[in-house]
């Protein structure tokens, strides 16, 4: 199904990276700048290279291989664990995840990494940092919240708490300044198109920019709102069973949460996305699918916006999205 010379899948961990190829041979490198140049020599450039999204580990070989020239291809972790529960493997080590890795990509179309240059790259890291300190903004707010309403019993406490807030939102606001000035020194008119469509942010627009790489990792609306996560699912099986419709979840958490805030506003200022809303709920469907449903006509409105390189026209924007 591919026209690779080799299809080499690979499981990475902090110490070391384990490697198996279509042909059955097994290879294990350190996870060092040595390792990288040892795993190099066995390659050539008709090769492909398949990994997981594994947070910080993968992105340092991927983003290496990518500077050398080797294909790489960066897949969702959820979609090879049920690939191998289909196979109902009994075995589970690193070598046997390198292996399953490497059958899933010679069995299915994988897509191919996009390397990151130098202020995409902080954007990324600025974008998870930012994720961090807002949890932890949101959790002494609740605490702080949970103090208040024992009275202050303890001074120290509440006046710790207050202080670690305001130094946190400090962070937070010089994070959000810098990630806004790398995205409007490299994509400014994409987001301002972005902009353009009712429901979609300043926010929104940055977060969709950082995290496809300027809508470059995608060819199409439908595999962005995979990546998103926000794809329904109807759980239905002959005349009885009839499950509530949830979102697949399989994407960005992120994102979709954000998607589905923005929703609100686009059913009430997107023509296009409240016409959806309101006829999926004739329909006697759940407001939450609806929901899911206005969720995905954002985003192949942007997408579309983006690509095309026009402002969105409620008049013309069913055609592009």
């Amino acid at each position: 199904m591919n026209k690779n010379n080799e299809i080499y899948g690979v499981d990475i961990s902090k110490g070391v990276f384990d490697v198996a190829n279509s042909k059955g041979k097994y290879f294990q490198y350190e996870n060092t700048g040595s390792g990288f140049k040892g795993f190099l020599k066995i390659l050539i450039k008709e090769d492909l290279v398949v990994m997981e999204a594994t947070g910080y580990y993968h992105y340092r070989l991927a983003q290496f291989l990518y500077e050398q020239g080797i294909k790489v291809s960066v897949v969702n972790p959820l979609s090879v664990k049920r690939f191998i529960q289909m196979k109902l493997s009994k075995v589970k080590t690193d070598k046997s995840d390198a292996k399953a890795i490497c059958e899933y990509a010679c069995i299915n179309e994988v897509p191919l990494y996009m390397g990151r240059d130098n202020s995409q790259a902080e954007a990324l890291q600025l974008l998870r940092l930012i994720d961090i300190y807002t949890k932890q903004s949101t959790a002494l707010k609740n605490k702080l919240h949970g103090e208040k309403v024992l009275g202050k019993p303890s001074k120290v406490v509440y006046h710790s708490l207050k202080r670690s807030l305001k130094v946190l939102q400090k962070e937070l606001l010089t994070l959000e300044n810098r990630l806004s000035e790398i995205v409007k020194d490299e994509q400014q008119k994409q987001l301002t198109l972005l902009r353009s469509i009712p429901g979609i942010g300043n926010k929104t627009g940055i977060m969709l920019l950082v995290l496809t790489n300027g809508f470059t990792n995608f060819e199409n609306g439908n595999q962005l709102c995979s990546y998103a996560g926000i794809t329904p699912i109807i759980r239905q099986s002959g005349s009885t069973v009839r499950g509530k419709s949830r979102i697949s979840k399989m994407g960005n958490p992120k994102l979709r949460n954000l998607l589905f805030m923005c929703s609100f506003t686009a059913c009430k200022h997107n023509k296009a996305c409240r016409d959806i809303y309101e006829r999926i709920i004739a329909k006697g469907k759940s407001k939450k699918l609806a929901l899911i449903t206005v969720c995905n006509k954002l985003l192949k409105q942007a997408f579309a916006v983006a690509k095309s390189g026009l402002p969105y026209d409620e008049n013309y924007v069913s055609k592009l999205g």
